[in-house]
Order: C-alpha cells, then sequence, then structure tokens
C-alpha cells in the first residue's frame, strides 16, 4: 500500500457543526413578509387594488395561510444553517433549496465585529460580522447568543493570530485599555454646531412651503419633503443615536470601538490594515479645538476612529492607529500663482511630508488633514493641465490600498517631480521595514 494509501486510511477528525441561536427563526420568518410589502411600494395601485377586492373572510384566510408559512420557513432556513471553525478556515452552511456553504480562511480574517440591534439586546443575542480580505461584503452569523458570540470572536481571532487549535478557545477575549469615551453632551453640542446639520434641517424647512406656493401640490411636496427631513434627521438625531456613548480602546487584537444608542456595535480597527488617518476640523470647533477622526481601511467598513475629541486628545488615539507618527502642525502652502487656477481655495491646500506619513490638506471652511503612510502607498502619479503647466504648478496623487486617492494639489512644478521620485523611494523602503499585519503580533 502508497504512503498516499496510508494518508487516504487516516480518517479526518468530525467536525463540529453549531446551529444558531433558536430566536433567529423569528427573525427569518419575517421575510416572506418583507417581499410582500416590497411588492406594495413598487407597485402601489395594483396593492390597492388587490386590497379593495378582500373580504374579512379572504384576509382571514390568506393570514391563517401566511403566518404558519412564514414560520415554517423561517424554521427550516434555521435548520439547514450550521457553521463550524476547523484548523484552517470557518465554514459557513446554508440553504434551504439551493445549499450555499462559504469556506473563510483564518488567516484572511481581518475584522470580526459583534453587533447587538435593540430588539436582539432584549433577546439576549447578537450579530457576528466577518471582514475578510478582497471580499465585498461581511459574512454575517445572526443570531448568536451574547456569550456566544463574543467566545466564537476571540476564538477566531486566537486562531488567525496562530495560536495553536486546541489552545484559541482557551486564549479567550484580549483585555483592553480605554483610550477614549465621547461624553453624549460634548457629541450633542458638536452636531449642533455642524454646518451640514444646520443646512439640511434648513433645507428641510424652506424648501417645501417654496414649492407649494410653486406648484400647490401636496404629493409634490411630501416627494420633496420627506427625503429632506430624512437627511436631516440622519444628519442630526441619526448620527447622535449611532455615535452614542463612543468608546475607543487598545487591545492585542487592534483598537475597539463600541457605539450605539439603540443598536451596540462593538467594532475593531484591524492592526496594519489603516491606509489613511483623515483629521477633520469643521469651521465652529475650530475655536474650541475640536476635530473628528475618520480611517480608511483595507476591505472594511468602518471609517470613524473618533466622532469628536480635542485635537490633543485625538492624536493621542491616531499614535495608537500609526505608532511613531506625528501629525504635522503646519503643512505648506503652495506658492501664491496658484491663485491663478483656484483663486480662493488654494488658501487651503497644503503639503507635509515627514519621515513616516505623507499628509495633505485641503479645505477652507471644513478643513481636511489625510495622513497616508509611506508603507501604505501603492502607487504615485503626477498630473499637469494645460493652464497650470502654464503657472509651473501640478498635483501629486498618492493611491493607498484601500482604493482611495490623496492628493496634494497645486505644488510647484519642480518640487513636485522630486516629490514624486522621492516619495516613490520612501515608500519601497516603508512597505521592507512595515510591521506584520497579523492579530495579536
Amino acid at each position: 500500500m502508497t504512503a498516499t494509501g496510508l494518508d487516504d486510511a487516516v480518517p479526518r477528525p468530525p467536525v463540529d457543526e453549531r446551529r444558531l441561536h433558536p430566536v433567529t427563526p423569528f427573525r427569518r420568518a419575517w421575510a416572506p413578509v418583507t417581499v410582500l410589502a416590497g411588492w406594495a411600494v413598487h407597485d402601489p395601485n395594483g396593492a390597492q387594488e388587490q386590497a379593495q377586492r378582500l373580504t374579512s373572510t379572504m384576509l382571514l384566510t390568506g393570514l391563517a395561510v401566511l403566518v404558519p408559512a412564514a414560520g415554517l420557513y423561517g424554521f427550516l432556513s434555521w435548520w439547514f444553517t450550521h457553521y463550524a471553525v476547523t484548523d484552517s478556515e470557518l465554514r459557513i452552511r446554508t440553504g434551504l433549496l439551493f445549499r450555499r456553504t462559504a469556506h473563510i480562511r483564518l488567516e484572511r480574517i481581518q475584522a470580526v465585529d459583534v453587533t447587538r440591534p435593540l430588539l436582539a439586546r432584549g433577546a439576549g443575542v447578537a450579530k457576528l460580522r466577518i471582514d475578510v480580505v478582497g471580499a465585498d461584503k461581511k459574512d454575517e452569523l445572526a443570531f448568536l447568543g451574547e456569550r456566544e458570540a463574543r467566545e466564537l470572536r476571540a476564538e477566531l481571532l486566537a486562531r488567525a493570530a496562530g495560536f495553536a487549535p486546541e489552545a484559541a478557545r482557551e486564549v479567550g477575549e484580549a483585555p483592553a485599555c480605554e483610550l477614549l469615551r465621547v461624553p453624549p453632551r460634548g457629541l450633542a453640542l458638536a452636531l449642533l454646531l455642524t454646518g451640514a446639520t444646520w443646512g439640511s434641517l434648513t433645507a428641510a424647512l424652506v424648501v417645501p412651503p417654496l414649492l407649494w406656493l410653486a406648484t400647490h401640490s401636496l404629493w409634490t411636496v411630501l416627494a420633496v419633503a420627506l427625503p429632506l427631513l430624512g437627511a436631516a434627521g440622519a444628519r442630526s438625531a441619526g448620527r447622535f443615536v449611532a455615535e452614542y456613548d463612543w468608546t475607543v480602546a487598545e487591545s492585542p487584537d487592534g483598537l475597539r470601538i463600541d457605539h450605539g444608542l439603540l443598536d451596540r456595535a462593538h467594532e475593531t480597527v484591524p492592526p496594519g490594515r489603516v491606509q489613511t488617518v483623515r483629521i477633520v476640523e469643521p469651521l465652529l470647533w475650530r475655536r474650541l479645538g475640536w476635530v473628528r477622526v475618520e480611517l480608511d481601511v483595507a476591505g472594511s467598513d468602518n471609517s470613524v476612529l473618533v466622532p469628536v475629541a480635542p485635537r490633543a486628545v485625538a492624536e493621542s488615539v491616531i499614535a495608537h492607529v500609526l505608532p511613531g507618527v506625528t501629525v504635522p502642525a503646519a503643512p505648506s502652502r503652495p506658492p501664491r500663482r496658484a491663485g491663478r487656477c483656484a483663486p480662493v481655495r488654494w488658501r487651503g491646500y497644503g503639503l507635509a511630508v515627514t519621515e513616516s506619513v505623507f499628509a495633505a490638506r485641503h479645505g477652507l471652511l471644513r478643513r481636511h488633514l489625510a495622513l497616508v503612510p509611506h508603507a501604505k502607498v501603492q502607487s504615485v502619479r503626477l498630473t499637469q493641465g494645460p493652464w497650470k503647466r502654464l503657472w509651473r504648478l501640478a498635483d501629486v496623487h498618492v493611491d493607498t490600498g484601500a482604493g482611495k486617492t490623496v492628493t496634494a494639489r497645486l505644488r510647484d512644478a519642480e518640487d513636485a517631480a522630486r516629490l514624486l521620485s522621492e516619495q516613490a523611494e520612501r515608500s519601497r523602503t516603508g512597505r521592507r521595514d512595515a510591521r506584520p499585519d497579523r492579530w495579536m503580533a
């Protein structure tokens, strides 16, 4: 018998498949109802005609059929959903009629987030969302018991970090040290001092009356007023609810972010995956010295690190995301002749290059300072149109691994050409000396 035959004869250890929490069927039972609601919204006239034809007997009969059918669908979809953790991957097997099995390699996992919607918190369950390198959307397990979700998250991160399978469950969730907590009063004041909040609210209050005076059409006013009111709510109350009790803590598996008033989210900023850090300064925040910190993370939806904080506190948090990086104090402006290309905006542009980051600033009323570590630069480009060539100006573009571009605009053409070659060298040496992108490394 050959060696291959011996290997094939050795039985593989059984895979321990697990099911989701028993409350999951109630959540999935809403799917048929959602389909009907979507049809009614898509074709309101047809739905109204069908509703007028229904008698009370037909309605009761329909409910007697729909409710058990929805319950049976929820139960069967839960019954045929399993997940298992092996030495090298997470398997998620779903599908009632059409089977689907997702094989998620542990070394490709870059973030595991735990979210607890309002109703789920009442039932003591949570949703596990998994960020995978190269995947456009997150895989998720909904729902798990809160304790089970946290234990599974810790086990996945431990195995992804290279711990032995038998020790991964014993590692548990790494301890965290709190770095920042945003008080609700400060968050509310920051939102009130944001121009976008007042702009959207003013539009929602002013535009509908003007439309009514011009058209005297109630449907036209509602079609415009409702989206405007929704946008105003999302920019004020929606952001307050989403960013309530924002907490940032440091742990060996990255920076942990907890937030949310109704739906609590427990997210992780993956170590080594941050491509760009942006410091945002709205006009009315400057006198108070407040800033907002946003992120570009490769393959992840995490985009906010600090919703509002004093600049010194925000920079101390940035130091944990980008170790050894000092935020440049005063980026240099373009030459005065740049005003020929952008008469007012040129004063808002700036550039600073340090040993660790490429920093570009833009904006007059709402300033943005983008910090790109040299190790995260994928390509560098120089562009120069006819008008800029006339005034010996050029733009330098830095492309990152998150598919975003940071641009230093209206630089002197000779300085831009020199910056292009120097930045290419900095990126090469930066990638050589970069820390490994591993959990708990």
